[in-house]
């Protein structure tokens, strides 16, 4: 009756799908505990018992086998289930892309809109100070504006090469998105679509700062243009003055 009772909780607990190694190696042992209860109980019966077949290796392996198949059935194996988690998989990897890709570039944006600014900077200081410079002052901000216009090109170049990854990496997830959503995989498909609305919305505002700075760029090359023109006119009238000065004293 006792084997019976230990049978019995060993069956239910099988048929409730416990997946968990420490549940596996529980179940085990009760079936092989079962199944030495049992053949104890029979031999007793017939009035012939062997020590050794309370330890027989062939009844430890049939519980063990008898466990493990209920487990397998509890699972679910079918070409639907494993569908859905390879689709999970593949939002999650295309996620991963995603957010990588999306760092690289707001990096990538956020680095040359940082010099172009330096390099406004130093080129409005540069105009402001035109005509009263000393030649190493004046070398000494050229030389910076040179040197920050050059480090601007390298960072757009970056922003250039991590756009296009970026742009992947969002059809990427368009289609994982997609692949989810028809094989049943919903949740995941939702997931990686609310990722795909963040990395834009992220990008788009470190795009804005970039387009800011460009346009700030502009402006300042036109104030140089008019600067340039006023200081090269400022000083022909000044050597026309000296000229004309010269010329009186020789008369």
């Amino acid at each position: 009756m006792q084997a019976v009772r230990q049978c019995s909780a060993c069956a239910r607990h099988a048929a409730g799908g416990l997946v968990r190694n420490q549940d596996v190696s529980l179940l085990q042992r009760r079936g092989a505990a079962c199944i030495r209860y049992l053949s104890t109980s029979e031999k007793r019966k017939s009035g012939v018992q062997k020590p050794g077949d309370l330890t027989n290796p062939t009844h430890i392996s049939l519980a063990s086998l008898s466990v493990s198949h209920g487990l397998w059935q509890v699972e679910d194996l079918s070409h639907n289930s494993l569908i859905r988690r390879a689709a999970s998989v593949l939002t999650d990897s295309s996620s991963a892309f995603l957010s990588q890709a999306t760092l690289a570039l707001m990096d990538a944006l956020t680095d040359y809109s940082k010099a172009v600014h330096s390099r406004i900077t130093f080129q409005k200081r540069y105009l402001a100070s035109l005509g009263k410079m000393s030649p190493s002052e004046e070398e000494s901000l050229q030389r910076a504006i040179s040197g920050w216009r050059a480090e601007a090109a390298e960072r757009l170049n970056e922003c250039k090469h991590y756009d296009s990854t970026w742009i992947n990496a969002v059809n990427l997830s368009k289609m994982a998105a997609q692949a989810a959503h028809s094989s049943g995989a919903h949740q995941a498909s939702i997931l990686v679509q609310t990722n795909i609305q963040v990395a834009q919305s992220q990008v788009e505002e470190a795009r804005k700062l970039s387009a800011e700075a460009d346009k700030k760029l502009a402006e300042t090359k036109v104030e140089e243009i008019q600067r340039m023109a006023e200081y090269n006119a400022f000083l022909e009238g000044s050597e026309e003055h000296e000229v004309h000065e010269a010329y009186l004293r020789e008369d």
